[in-house]
């Protein structure tokens, strides 16, 4: 373990011959491309923008930074929207039988409701997640049920609501809503749409990383289009490890030998991936406890194992913050240097430029 100053902590993956197989296997090219074939087919949908920091950059003596703002993201606000749109697409594609890939036309036609008939989704949630779901399922005229941990505030709630879903407040944290919804799933015949993975139930989560695929290659598109072949480093924040292990994997299947060093960013009472790497027998560790963070989004005790796989192997350092940094990187994104653009963004997201700036 290494200290950046006393509570801020770090820990570099010290893997000297990483297996990246499973990398190149679920985020190959064509994988991402079909991803994002989908996506663009969703009425509404664009490209999320790559801002650029250049005075902040100037600042802390490094080349650029960049963000990638996923706050005007098909009016959802989030990247989550990502992941679920696209799971919610293969499990239907599945029950449907269908080789080739569908259209979303083809998806919303009567023919493949009257096929499909009224399916509920399930899925247990911070905030975010569960509202793309909920998203996707009143998109695609089906049913949603979502589960929340005691502490989820009331505008996230509410924000699941609107969209159609039937919420249900799950005493205890946030891998209680998990295993809870779980069981309640078997006895009602819902389809649980989950962004963390558990023995047995691996191919929802693998679909979920890889439909945030399409916000990584719209990120090399913005690049190229500025000369740039690739970032150096990625700072990107981790609660399960879902969308931290989909952009390690990306980049790695698309620069093999050559990915950018990637930091996996938590908060200090939520911080199941840098325990895992602390003790060092390659296998996920679950904290417990309340996991009071004010990042809400990451406050998860439970490293997904699916994404686990990814991490351990390929992610380059760990760093686990307290709230502050969070408050930090909001204070500047919302405060911006002259010339550098004004940032909307939540705690979890904020995070990553607080642990660049600290």
């Amino acid at each position: 373990m290494n200290n950046i100053r006393p509570d801020l902590k770090w820990i570099l993956n010290h893997h000297k011959n990483p297996d990246l197989t499973l990398c190149q296997q679920l985020f190959s090219p064509e994988v991402a491309r079909k991803a994002r074939r989908f996506h663009r087919q969703i009425p509404g949908f664009k490209m999320s923008p790559l801002l650029a920091m250049p005075n902040l950059a100037q600042m802390f003596g490094v080349g650029g930074i960049w963000v990638k703002d996923e706050s005007v993201r098909l009016q959802l606000n989030s990247f989550k929207v990502l992941g679920g749109s696209y799971a919610v697409y293969r499990y239907l594609k599945q029950r449907l039988g269908a080789d080739e890939e569908l259209t979303y036309a083809e998806l919303t036609s009567a023919e493949t409701r009257q096929k499909l008939g009224k399916i509920t989704f399930a899925t247990a949630t911070d905030g975010n997640h569960g509202r793309g779901i909920a998203w996707a399922a009143q998109k695609l005229e089906h049913d949603c049920v979502v589960y929340v941990h005691a502490e989820t505030s009331k505008p996230r709630i509410d924000a699941i609501r609107s969209y159609g879903a039937t919420v249900k407040i799950i005493a205890g944290n946030y891998d209680d809503a998990v295993r809870q919804i779980v069981i309640d799933a078997k006895e009602n015949d819902w389809a649980v749409i989950s962004d963390t993975s558990w023995e047995g139930y691996t191919e929802i989560p693998t679909w979920i990383m890889q439909g945030y695929t399409t916000m990584m290659a719209e990120i090399q598109e913005q690049f190229a289009g500025q000369g740039i072949t690739r970032p150096t480093h990625v700072f990107v924040q981790a609660g399960v490890g879902a969308l931290a292990a989909s952009v390690i994997g990306y980049y790695h299947a698309l620069f093999p030998g050559d990915a950018p060093r990637c930091i996996v960013v938590e908060p200090e009472t939520a911080d199941c991936l840098y325990q895992s790497m602390q003790i060092g027998d390659g296998k996920p560790h679950r904290i417990d406890g309340e996991l009071d963070t004010i990042m809400a989004g990451l406050a998860c005790g439970e490293p997904s194992p699916v994404a686990w796989q990814i991490l351990k192997e390929a992610a380059c350092c760990f760093v686990t913050c307290p709230d502050y940094v969070a408050a930090k990187g909001m204070r500047i994104y919302g405060t911006p240097l002259a010339g550098d653009p004004f940032i909307v963004s939540g705690e979890s997201g904020a995070v990553t430029l607080g642990a660049l700036v600290s």
